[in-house]
C-alpha cells in the first residue's frame, strides 16, 4: 500500500516554486511513474492512483503546474506551453536522480496530455513510455472560437475565457462532490493565453505526432464532454511510435480514474506497464485494444 505522499517544493529552471508530492511502495520500486496533471487539477488529487500504482511497484511523482495547486504563479496562467514543458523537466530530471536506473513512464491528463506530448517530443530519451488519459488534443469548441481566443490572448492575455465543469469529469456523484468543495480549485477560469497557448501547442502536436517514438498508451471516455475522444483517436493513426495501444472506454468522462469504472481503467494501466518493464517475458508486445 502507499505511503502518505512527501511534500516539498521544487526550484523550477527560472526560479518558480514548484510544489511537488511523491509516494512509494513498500519495496524497492520496479518503475518510475510521473503525473502532469490538467485543469480543475493539482497533484493532491491523485491519491488513489498513485495508492495502485505503488501497490503495483511503482514510485510515483507529481507536480503542481506553475499557478496551480501551491505552486506559485499567476493563478492558472501561462504564457507558453514551454513553460509548462520547463515544469514537467524539473521534476522528471529530479525524480530520476532519486531513483536512479528506473524505467520511467509519463503519465499526461487531458491538457496534462498536451504537455507531456510537447515534452515527449524534445526529451524522448528521458522516459521509456508514455501514457495519455483524456488527452485535450480536441476540445469541443469551434476553430473559429479558438481563433478568437488566440487573438484576444495578445490584447487581454489574463481575460478568464474558459470554465470546465467539474460535473463533466465523473459520473461517481462523490468525486464531484470532492472537485466542488477542492478550495485549490475554486472559481478556476483559465485565462485567455492559457488557452492560446494550449491551443498552439495542439497545433504543433498535430504536425509532430510522427516524430514520437515512444511506447504509448491511449485512453479516452467515449462520453468525454470536456474533451474529444477523436482527439486520441487520431494521435493514434498518426503517432511514430510502432508500439502503441488505444483504449476507448465506453460511457466514461473526462476523469478516468476518478470515475466509474476507475479499477478496470488502473488494471490495463498497470498491465501495460508490467508489459513494458524489462522483466517481461518476450512476445508480450501490446496492441490496440
Amino acid at each position: 500500500m502507499a505511503t502518505a505522499p512527501n511534500e516539498e517544493i521544487m526550484i523550477g529552471e527560472d526560479g518558480n516554486e514548484i510544489f511537488i508530492r511523491s509516494w512509494h511502495p513498500a519495496e524497492p520500486p520496479r518503475a518510475l511513474v510521473v503525473i502532469c496533471h490538467g485543469v480543475n487539477s493539482h497533484s493532491g488529487q491523485y491519491g488513489w492512483t498513485a495508492g495502485q500504482l505503488t501497490a503495483n511497484g511503482c514510485a510515483v511523482y507529481a507536480l503542481d503546474l506553475r499557478g496551480r495547486g501551491k505552486s506559485s504563479g499567476e493563478r492558472f496562467y501561462v504564457d507558453h506551453i514551454g513553460d509548462y514543458v520547463s515544469d514537467l523537466h524539473s521534476l522528471v530530471t529530479l525524480a530520476k536522480s532519486r531513483e536512479p536506473a528506473l524505467p520511467v513512464f509519463l503519465l499526461g491528463h487531458s491538457a496534462g496530455g498536451v504537455v507531456s506530448c510537447v515534452y515527449t517530443l524534445e526529451h524522448q530519451a528521458e522516459i521509456d513510455g508514455l501514457i495519455c488519459e483524456s488527452f485535450a488534443f480536441k476540445v469541443p469548441a469551434p476553430d473559429i472560437a479558438l481563433a478568437l481566443i488566440k487573438g484576444l490572448s495578445h490584447v487581454a492575455p489574463h481575460l478568464r475565457v474558459l470554465r470546465l465543469k467539474n460535473e463533466d469529469f465523473s459520473r461517481d456523484p462523490l468525486a464531484v462532490a470532492s472537485l466542488n468543495s477542492d478550495p485549490l480549485i475554486a472559481r478556476e477560469v483559465q485565462p485567455a493565453k492559457t488557452v492560446a497557448a494550449l491551443v498552439r501547442a495542439d497545433e504543433r502536436l498535430e504536425k509532430q505526432f510522427p516524430l514520437i517514438t515512444v511506447p504509448v498508451f491511449i485512453m479516452h471516455g467515449t462520453v468525454d464532454r470536456a474533451t474529444v475522444p477523436q482527439g486520441s483517436q487520431f494521435f493514434y493513426d498518426t503517432v511514430g511510435s510502432s508500439d502503441k495501444t488505444l483504449k476507448l472506454y465506453e460511457g466514461h468522462y473526462h476523469d478516468l480514474f476518478n470515475d466509474y469504472g476507475k479499477d478496470d481503467v488502473m488494471a490495463d494501466t498497470t498491465e501495460w506497464i508490467n508489459r513494458h518493464l524489462p522483466s517481461a517475458p518476450a512476445g508480450m508486445a501490446p496492441g490496440m485494444a
